[in-house]
């Protein structure tokens, strides 16, 4: 993975830093939530900590079990993956300011909180458009579904996801810290983020925001209309399916996954395509995104796969049986 510095060498030129008054940024935290930081502490560390947790146990479990080491689950152990690390660009920062921590965050370390939130971010979109097209194949096409999702196959789509959730974001992030930031360095956000972070610049940022929106936009519409294409055929193949345990267990393997995609989706939509954004509201869908969103999937993959609990189970009866020996 290239790091901020290497994709971003203005971010760490002399030049930049001589076109700003400040270094750093001061992350002022949740709108509207002052005399709540121990709550909010809190919950969002246990909400944090059980998210990296759970999505342990699926690696874990994936792993651990040959049974399943197939297309479905290599792409589910990369969506765990995901939902580990997206939460921990920004959850660590801001449990550390609510624990009455400096809220100061350094302006290359703004930049990579930036590019990392929306390379995590969009590359978890593009996973879910290849799981959609993934379940399509198991569903409309089981005889050559081997074949066709062979693992050359699996790495390669998965590689297409990350390059290109990090275009993406050296796209938005390279226009966003072109500007020159000059005046307040008070973010009135919990993370630095794209809306949050233009309003403080003192040159024209019009242009950053054109392509921020329309980039973001055009992304999740995109990845949006292909997940919407495979589960249209999906559904159609359901319905031609004559026995009802078939089309059940059809529907239960691709009803968790499309319930994942409707809460990634969502909050993407509200935020950054709202024609007035409203603070308080961005900051309760934000953190439903980044930290809810993540610990639901765990939940989700875990409780109602039977193959990943059994799995789960002969973990901990060999962690059990080996502790005790």
């Amino acid at each position: 993975m290239l790091s901020p510095s290497y994709l971003y060498p203005d971010l760490c030129s002399g030049n930049m830093r001589n076109h700003t008054e400040f270094h750093e940024f001061i992350l002022l935290g949740i709108p509207q939530t002052e005399g709540l930081e121990t709550v909010l502490f809190v919950i969002f560390s246990f909400a944090y900590l059980f998210t990296l947790l759970g999505n342990l146990l699926i690696l874990t479990a994936i792993v651990s079990s040959s049974t399943l080491h197939t297309p479905m689950y290599f792409f589910l152990g990369r969506l765990s993956i995901f939902d580990t690390l997206f939460p921990s660009v920004t959850c660590p920062k801001m449990l550390y300011y609510l624990s009455g921590q400096s809220q100061a965050l350094s302006y290359k370390g703004c930049a990579a909180q930036l590019f990392f939130y929306h390379f995590l971010g969009s590359s978890e979109g593009c996973l879910y458009s290849v799981m959609a097209y993934d379940r399509f194949v198991a569903i409309c096409h089981p005889l050559r579904y081997m074949l066709i999702m062979r693992p050359g196959v699996c790495v390669s789509l998965v590689m297409a996801a990350w390059l290109a959730g990090c275009l993406h974001a050296t796209i938005l992030t390279s226009f966003t810290f072109r500007l020159t930031y000059c005046g307040s360095n008070r973010v009135e956000y919990f993370f630095c983020d794209i809306p949050a972070v233009l309003p403080l610049a003192c040159t024209d940022s019009s242009l950053a925001q054109k392509v921020g929106s329309t980039n973001v936009g055009f992304l999740a519409l995109m990845l949006w209309f292909s997940v919407c294409i495979s589960y249209t055929r999906i559904g159609i193949a359901i319905l031609r399916i004559r026995s009802a345990e078939g089309g059940q267990k059809a529907f239960s393997t691709c009803s968790a996954h499309l319930t994942a995609i409707l809460c990634a989706y969502g909050p993407v939509i509200i935020i950054y395509l709202q024609p007035s954004p409203n603070p308080l509201l961005g900051a309760v869908v934000q953190i439903l995104n980044n930290i809810v969103s993540p610990m639901l999937n765990s939940l989700i993959d875990s409780l109602r796969n039977r193959e990943v609990k059994r799995s789960l189970r002969r973990v901990f009866y060999n962690a059990v049986f080996i502790s005790l020996a």
